[in-house]
């Protein structure tokens, strides 16, 4: 069976309470769930941190018990040398996700640190970008 490890960074315990119009009103505890129904042959582990060194970690521990990272770094993305070097380290494939599209968003947004490291990006496609990520790690 594979496991995928969906990782959430800042500010994403508060899906489906902040900014409402731009993630939607859906929660990680129902989506995930949803998530576990539609992939009963993948086991999917969700973990968030607001602390960039707990998303680190959590990378670093993935390799060799995961097959596969589904990453929403927040606003992380933007600004972690550390976590892109901390995906470019671990053997194990990092999908990047993100809820809406960070191209149509402010212009500090525009640029992913983390994308040239990561398997793939996803974005845009609101809490849905993250199956797709499953999709792209389990083929």
């Amino acid at each position: 069976m594979k496991k995928i490890l969906i990782l959430n960074g800042p500010n994403l315990n508060l899906q489906g309470r902040r900014d409402r119009e731009i993630y939607g009103t859906g929660t990680f505890d129902e989506y995930i769930v949803e998530l576990r129904r539609r992939y009963p042959d993948i086991e999917l582990e969700l973990f968030q941190s607001n602390i960039e060194g707990e998303l680190i970690d959590a990378l670093h521990r993935s390799e060799g018990l995961y097959d596969g990272v589904v990453l929403n770094a927040g606003g992380y993305t933007h600004t972690s040398v550390a976590i892109r070097d901390a995906i470019a380290a671990v053997s194990t494939p990092v999908v990047e996700v993100h809820i809406s599209s960070i191209l149509s968003r402010e212009e500090f947004r525009h640029t992913s640190l983390i994308a040239p490291v990561c398997k793939g990006s996803i974005m845009g496609f609101g809490l849905d970008s993250y199956r797709l990520g499953i999709e792209a790690l389990k083929g």
